[in-house]
């Protein structure tokens, strides 16, 4: 143990516990593994909280969280799978942070830990307990890490902008329903 220091160890546990909650969560979406509903039923969830076209947008958060996850537990890639991964977290974030911070009432809490994790580990590098480290850093290099939050950054931005915009038309509509009802009721 003398060749690896305490930082070494601890990246490496960050990493396969971050990365295998996250491939995990990537799964479920997926495959339907660990309970999940596969993309079918993840995609009908999606739709319903304003992410469309649902299965489309259920299978680009699972790839982004499988595969980062996975990348990140070995230490490969590790600018573009931590910022993958904490793109589909804040993803995720939007969708619960009506209810709060606590996951306990359905809140943002869990979801960001993932992400900020994830985002912590790809600016840390991946320590000499990684593929990264056997491979000469080909795929960890210091420039990749902005570009990849960048692009990112912006995907992310472009993607729950689009849902807040959804989500914000469906309001207007039932809006709209609702007081024509109102009008319907009170008029006859």
């Amino acid at each position: 143990m003398t060749s690896y220091d305490r930082r070494d160890l601890g990246l490496l546990l960050l990493r396969l516990g971050t990365g295998g909650v996250l491939a995990a969560h990537g799964a479920q979406k997926l495959l339907g593994w660990f309970g999940g509903h596969g993309l079918e039923g993840t995609g009908q969830y999606f739709e319903s909280v304003g992410y469309a076209p649902g299965k489309e947008s259920a299978a680009a958060a699972g790839l982004a969280e499988a595969g980062g996850g996975t990348l990140l537990a070995l230490g490969l890639a590790t600018p573009a799978a931590g910022a993958a991964a904490a793109g589909a977290m804040a993803g995720a974030t939007a969708v619960h942070a009506p209810n709060g911070f606590f996951a306990q009432g359905g809140g943002y809490e869990y979801a960001a830990s993932l992400g900020l994790t994830a985002a912590g580990l790809a600016v840390a590098g991946p320590g000499r307990l990684s593929l990264d480290h056997a491979l000469g850093h080909a795929v960890n290099r210091n420039w990749m890490v902005p570009a990849a939050f960048a692009a990112t950054g912006l995907a992310t931005a472009l993607v729950v902008g689009a849902r807040n915009r959804r989500l914000r038309k469906r309001e207007q509509g039932e809006q709209g329903e609702q007081e024509a009802l109102f009008e319907e009721t009170f008029d006859e």
